[in-house]
């Protein structure tokens, strides 16, 4: 399936979204409030930098033992993963600010910490919030082989084991960025020409990835192997733990959002058509989680109200939890679903069900 071939109905249910818009946009013109980042999305940019940057400064200049480096890593992998969530994200989004140069310099963050702006804006942007969990098109339900996170997926026997393991390979997700994904990924789309999407040529991503990862290498991990008082050892072992903490951070919030029991998983029939509007779709195919937790959802970007976030990616998250009321009402009124776990404990339990169940059954016992 290509780009183009997939198109959602305008005739189910549309009126839901025009009907929400209309709300969420009388909301910040009754209250005056930009769409975008406020004052306090300012300081939690600057911590969740500070937050990466301190501790590798303290690893670099001083003294320290084995368990304080290694804390030192710790609180970096935290700080790494909450640029990603709570600044990168909403930057690559254009929902930062209305200035497209800061949310550009904020977007390119992600290749300080060793990813690709560009290929996650495709991933994410283009393939995932337009096409959540269609497979063939979202790479998010898409991780080869050793996983299966779709019912229309092929399953294996080595998937009746993956609630087990599956946690493991999470916290492997940001080494893997680091290393192969982003050669493997630019590749790929270009084939698929969805590089043109970003207006940028394949040579310029290219050099961009390989220049960033090269400067990332240098400055995280060679700088404190020549500098750092701890053994080389402990130096790459802290390097491994910091990706580890990150990476199982940001799958353990963006998983449970969508492999859930609750997803329906639609499929294009044979004209690419999707009998729903992509609005509901998103509605069907997103949960939230731990609406109550403001220091959780201060701290992962406000990303445990994905429901909004998926239906409203150009907003910064610090206004999800105000629209979530706006939502979830509109959702009741069309008698649509808005599904939402109390707590991030029981969307990790949902999540690993919904892993158990794609591991041992064809179609997954709970979907729709």
């Amino acid at each position: 399936m290509n780009l183009n071939s997939v198109k959602f109905s305008k005739n189910h249910n549309a009126e839901f979204y025009k009907v929400l818009r209309q709300r969420v946009s009388e909301h910040f013109k009754t209250n005056n409030k930009s769409r975008h980042a406020d004052a306090n999305m300012v300081i939690k940019t600057v911590f969740m930098l500070c937050l990466y940057f301190i501790p590798f400064v303290m690893i670099l200049t001083l003294d320290l033992g084995v368990l304080s480096t290694l804390g030192l890593w710790a609180l970096m992998g935290f700080g790494m993963a909450g640029i990603g969530l709570s600044v990168m994200h909403d930057a690559n989004h254009g929902a930062y600010s209305r200035a497209a140069f800061i949310n550009k310099s904020l977007g390119f963050l992600l290749n300080i910490v060793g990813g690709s702006d560009v290929n996650w804006r495709i991933q994410h942007n283009v393939l995932h919030h337009t096409y959540t969990n269609v497979t063939g098109m979202d790479e998010d339900i898409d991780p080869g082989k050793v996983m299966r996170f779709s019912p229309h997926a092929k399953r294996h026997k080595l998937h009746r084991y993956q609630h087990l393991y599956a946690w493991f390979l999470y916290g492997l997700m940001t080494i893997m960025w680091v290393t192969i994904k982003d050669y493997k990924q630019v590749a790929r789309y270009r084939k698929k020409g969805l590089i043109e999407t970003q207006g940028i040529t394949f040579s310029k991503v290219l050099t961009t990835i390989i220049l960033s990862k090269i400067v990332y290498l240098v400055g995280i991990l060679s700088l404190p192997l020549l500098l750092a008082s701890a053994p080389w050892y402990v130096i790459v072992l802290g390097f491994l733990l910091m990706h580890f903490i990150a990476g199982i951070t940001l799958a353990l919030i963006f998983q449970p959002a969508h492999v859930v029991p609750s997803s329906d998983y639609p499929m294009p029939d044979e004209s690419g058509n999707i009998m729903a509007d992509w609005a509901v779709s998103q509605l069907f195919n997103t949960a939230n989680f731990a609406p109550r937790a403001r220091l959780f959802s201060w701290y992962v970007g406000g990303l445990n109200y994905q429901v909004e976030h998926h239906l409203f990616p150009n907003i910064c998250h610090v206004h999800y939890r105000h629209l979530s009321a706006i939502v979830q009402q509109t959702a009741k009124e069309f008698n649509l679903p808005y599904n939402s776990f109390k707590t991030f404990r029981r969307a990790l339990l949902e999540h690993g069900k919904m892993l158990k169940n794609l591991g041992r059954y064809d179609h997954a016992p709970g979907l729709h």
